[in-house]
């Protein structure tokens, strides 16, 4: 191969040819498949350091207290067993609490959905008098913590006699700053155009949205569903703030009341955050390609 190498381009047969062009080809072959082995050994590490504490916990639900807590250093239970998620079911009323969140968090996702989807469009396809400057000031909402308006939402709900509702835990969250822009930057990338010739056809604005935006949107709509369910679901601060009975306690609270100051709170803690999290966990699995698409699908348009 050398010889052939050394030739000079008008000395080369076609045989030595394809012979040169089939070594090329094998070299970046080899070269392609090591790039991919490399790349995926360096995500089976990366994934295995990612999930690793969530790994640790399921085997702690599944280990006794007394092997947790010794000088060796468990990693998996020696003695596997269910009584964790059983005792986690009995001592609180954590399938209740289960009920509560899906319940909250299914009724708020559904509403931003549709909210936003209005917003948006009125932000995107129609034309009024400071509209820039109103969605500048929806989107500057986003640099407001939620800390900062806790207090003042709690007197308002307060006031309302609201307290210790499913309405206190849905209503304050049926629409959000991020769900206008993401629907508003997918809304963007459709020529207005097609608005216009829905109207010359007599379509109302409500029927455009229903009938036309959202069917073509269901990417945008995926994304949302996702990122709001999961977020509603680990709600902590609000309902922990305006619940004050197990019938509408939500799961996140639910898991503080399995912590005590005996040893044994810990497995049992562990074992209801297990629990709880497979529901989030299958959302985000089953959701995972539309949440991606759906965040970058309206950022280049055409």
């Amino acid at each position: 191969m050398e010889n052939i190498i050394a030739k000079s381009p008008e000395h080369i047969s076609r045989e030595e040819l394809i012979a040169l062009q089939k070594l090329e080809n094998q070299k970046a072959k080899i070269k392609r498949r090591s790039e991919t082995g490399i790349l995926i050994g360096a995500n089976v590490v990366m994934a295995i350091l990612i999930l690793l504490p969530l790994l640790y916990a399921i085997s702690i639900a599944f280990m006794p207290s007394s092997e947790l807590f010794t000088t060796a250093m468990n990693l998996i239970p020696q003695h596997p067993t269910l009584e964790n998620f059983h005792q986690a079911l009995v001592k609180v009323p954590l399938v209740r609490f289960v009920i509560n969140s899906f319940v909250v968090a299914a009724c708020i996702t559904f509403g931003q959905i549709i909210s936003c989807s209005l917003a948006a469009f009125s932000f995107s396809f129609l034309e009024f008098k400071g509209k820039n400057i109103l969605f500048m000031i929806v989107m500057a909402t986003m640099m407001i913590p939620g800390e900062a308006t806790i207090i003042s939402n709690y007197l308002t709900v307060s006031g309302w006699k609201w307290l210790d509702s499913y309405q206190v835990l849905i209503v304050p969250y049926l629409t959000s700053a991020m769900g206008i822009f993401l629907f508003r930057q997918f809304y963007m990338s459709f020529p207005i155009s097609l608005y216009e010739s829905a109207k010359i056809d007599g379509c109302s604005n409500i029927r455009f949205i229903f009938r036309i935006l959202l069917p073509l949107t269901k990417s945008a709509i995926g994304a949302m569903a996702v990122y709001t369910f999961i977020n509603a679901w680990n709600m902590y601060m609000w309902p922990l703030l305006v619940t004050g009975s197990n019938e509408l306690r939500t799961v996140q609270i639910g898991i503080g009341m399995l912590d005590s100051v005996d040893s044994q709170s810990i497995t049992l803690m562990i074992a209801g955050v297990v629990m709880i999290i497979l529901p989030s966990i299958s959302i985000f699995i089953v959701g995972q390609k539309q949440l991606i698409r759906g965040m970058f699908s309206g950022a280049v348009k055409g």
